[in-house]
Parts: C-alpha cells; structure tokens; sequence
C-alpha cells in the first residue's frame, strides 16, 4: 500500500504542476513511512516542502494555498496529532468553500496515517474518523487495498473539496495486492463488495476490512456464507449500498478500531435502521475499541480488534432466531 501511495503522489504532482506536497520529515527523508521518497528528486524543494512540527501550521497553510490556486497535498504524520490542527481542519478547512459561497474553492488533501497493530506511542493509533466525519464540508476516505490507496488518493487530490485521506499504518507494508498502472481513480462515496454472502454481512474500513476479509474466510470452512462490505469512504457515505448489503442477508455486524461510544459504527447502524428495519433478522453488533484512552503497545493486542472478536461476533448475531 504504501507503493502505491508514493507511486500516485508521483503521477498526480506530474499530472498537475499545481500539487504541492508538505509536512513534516516529507522531503528530504522521504516520510518517516517512505510515502513520500523521491518526490522532492523529481519536483524540487519548491514543491515538496519540509514543516516545522507544528500541525495547526502544516493544516492552516494548506488552507492559504488552496485560495491562490494551488493544489495542497498536507501530511499529519499520525492522525493522533491532528488535534493539534483541529481548529484548522474544522474551522477553516472545512467551511472555505462554504464561507466563501463558492468563490474559492477548497482542493486539500490531508494524509495521515492512524490505527492500531504496530507498538507505537502514545497518540499515534488513534482512530479519530467519527470526530470529523461529525463536521460538515469534509469528506473521509480510508482504503483498504493497495489499488483502493491509488485509486481513493487520486480522487481525493482531483476533488474540488477538502478529504482527510487515512492511511492504515499496520497496511503499509502488511496490505498487499495488484494495483492498476494507468489512469486509475475510485469515486469516493462507493463501497466495495469484498466478500460476497448470504447469511451475513460484515461492514468494515480500513484496515478492518481486511480483518472482516480473513474472518470471513474463516466462517466459510464451516460452511457460513459471509459478505464483506468495505465502506471505502465514510464521508461521503454509500448508503445505497450498505443498504442493500444488509437487506439482501437480513443480519450484520460493524467493525472499527474506534472506542465504542460514539464510533462511526454507531452512525452506521443508525442508518442500517433507518434503511432497513424490517428486513433485519438481528440486533446489529459492533466490534470496537473500548471506552479507554488507547493503550501502551504490550496491550493493545487486547484493545484492536481482530478475527477472533470478529468471528464471535458473527456466530452470536447468526445463532440469533429472526
């Protein structure tokens, strides 16, 4: 995954002498996670540029360069330290184009890697996404694929709107598969059918779905037809298709690495009833994070979820009598 990132940083800065990319350590270490190595070699210092640590500068000068014309691709080394940059993401990010009534328009990319599995420190795994998919004007996308993470970041750096792009730091490396070598852009605001299934459906993000892949995969030896719906992006949300997903089996679950209260697991159930209720055949379970704050590294194998918390999950919903 993480190729195919520095792969489509490269052809959209070569497609587009507007695209700028800057943050910290992007430039001349080429990214503390190498997404962004090589770029400052091919499009010079003027265009890739090394921040200060300092995100709330690294979100607020994106918001600058975006209203003279440029196309600002910004990286927040974690999502963890984008509360640093919550005013920024929130109060000015997003609203540009809305407090402007569409004079500027607002074409800003914001990478940052978040998640769980790799021993990190403290603030580095939080999953924050159902923080800012509850603010208006920002859209969210989060692949799950290595073609996704090409195709998701293309369309993120081509949108006229604001996109926090979230990069799984356990997929970097650990997410492989072929990726297109053209043109490749995947619209956000469509899911993909990862898994097909009749009993069940599993609706995951990220790095999740890759977990709800294997769990899947899992529950199919044992004769259990199991769907994986990998959202792809969150805002905008594909409502159509998790809504047929889930009406087509009648049963499902939702996973995330978020703490439980107020994930965007909730919101996804919310619009599972809102769609469709009288089709479900069971209560919708989440997998979750816990209600604590993101545990030191030896313990968060017992915090992120995994295929086992995921399986147990589906055989509780399936063992349910409609």
């Amino acid at each position: 995954m993480v190729e195919a990132i520095n792969h489509t940083l490269h052809e959209e800065m070569a497609r587009d002498e507007r695209v700028m990319v800057f943050g910290e350590d992007v430039a001349v270490n080429g990214g503390v996670f190498r997404a962004t190595e090589g770029l400052i070699d091919a499009f010079g210092p003027d265009r890739v540029v090394d921040m200060p640590l300092a995100e709330a500068v690294i979100v607020g000068a994106s918001v600058g360069l975006a209203a003279a014309g440029l196309v600002p691709v910004a990286e927040i080394q974690f999502l963890g330290f984008s509360y640093q940059a919550m005013h920024q993401l929130v109060g000015q990010v997003a609203r540009l184009r809305s407090r402007t009534q569409g004079r500027f328009d607002a074409p800003i990319t914001v990478r940052a890697p978040f998640g769980g599995g790799v021993r990190t420190p403290e603030l580095h795994s939080e999953s924050l996404e159902s923080q800012y998919a509850n603010c208006p004007g920002l859209k969210i996308a989060a692949p799950a694929t290595a073609a996704d993470a090409k195709g998701l970041l293309a369309a993120a750096i081509r949108d006229p709107d604001p996109v926090l792009f979230l990069e799984p730091l356990r997929g970097y490396r650990m997410i492989r598969g072929p990726v297109p070598e053209d043109d490749h852009v995947v619209p956000l605001g469509r899911s993909r059918q990862a898994r097909s299934g009749t009993d069940l459906v599993i609706v995951a993000w990220s790095y999740q779905a890759e977990l709800a892949c294997r769990a899947a995969d899992r529950l199919a030896a044992d004769g259990l037809s199991v769907g994986v719906l990998d959202l792809r992006s969150i805002v905008p949300l594909d409502v159509d298709g998790l809504a047929e997903a889930v009406s087509s089996v009648g049963r499902a679950i939702v996973v995330q690495e978020a703490p439980e209260t107020c994930g965007f697991a909730s919101e996804i159930i919310a619009t599972i009833n809102d769609h469709c209720f009288y089709d479900l055949e069971a209560p919708v379970e989440r997998v979750s994070g816990f209600d604590v704050p993101y545990p030191v590294g030896l313990l968060e194998d017992f915090y992120v979820p995994d295929v086992d918390r995921i399986v147990a999950a589906a055989r509780r919903t399936l063992a349910m009598a409609p």
